[in-house]
């Protein structure tokens, strides 16, 4: 399989995950997802996927600071619907690392590793997403601001010719070249700016 370079230039997230450890899935439970994992997830890379990979990463570099997290002890509330906008693809990314799940994931062994009533739409939070700890109830909200990263004034253009049919060979490379940039540039050179991945703390009640 080849993809960009970048990919594998993105820093990945690493887990903890207790059902690995405890079916003998992963040595220790320790689970690394690199970026390329959330590209096979969504089945393309885009800004919406580099969006949801980096603010799944600040979110739990919020929340645990100086530990690895937990997979399966994280809640994750969305503010708009599942199937508005790119809500459903962030959705999967975000499930894809921290295991959590509306009702379709594992429902655990004597009642632990349960992965389900993890994952909630439609939700009353100030941000995009809500990452809540289940053991603290430390909490964060993240949003993504793509406005910040632009990509080239001619993609727009390069994109009509490609769905249309009108480009070219070298029209259609030129714009997934153009297309990736883009998201290189978000996962590389973007990837810790404040103004495009903003993350603040929730204060308890």
């Amino acid at each position: 399989m080849r993809y960009p370079d970048f990919y594998d230039q993105t820093p990945g997230i690493t887990m903890y995950d207790p059902l690995a450890k405890f079916l003998g899935a992963v040595e220790g439970g320790i689970v690394e997802y690199r970026y390329v994992d959330a590209v096979k997830v969504a089945g393309h890379s885009c800004p919406t996927v580099a969006s949801a990979w980096l603010m799944t990463a600040r979110a739990l570099e919020a929340l645990y600071p100086k530990d690895i997290p937990e997979r399966g002890a994280i809640r994750v509330d969305f503010r708009h619907d599942s199937t508005s906008g790119v809500t459903g693809v962030i959705a999967n990314i975000v499930s894809l690392v921290t295991g959590a799940t509306h009702d379709t994931g594992f429902k655990g062994l004597a009642g632990r590793f349960d992965r389900r009533n993890l994952l909630f739409f439609n939700a009353a939070v100030g941000e995009e997403i809500r990452f809540t700890r289940n053991d603290s109830g430390d909490a964060v909200d993240v949003t993504a601001h793509l406005e910040r990263v632009p990509g080239e004034p001619h993609m727009g253009e390069l994109m009509a010719a490609c769905i249309t049919g009108r480009a070219s060979d070298e029209m259609q490379r030129e714009f997934g070249r153009l297309w990736q940039e883009r998201v290189r540039r978000l996962l590389i050179e973007h990837a810790r700016d404040a103004q495009v991945i903003a993350v603040h703390p929730v204060r308890a009640v």
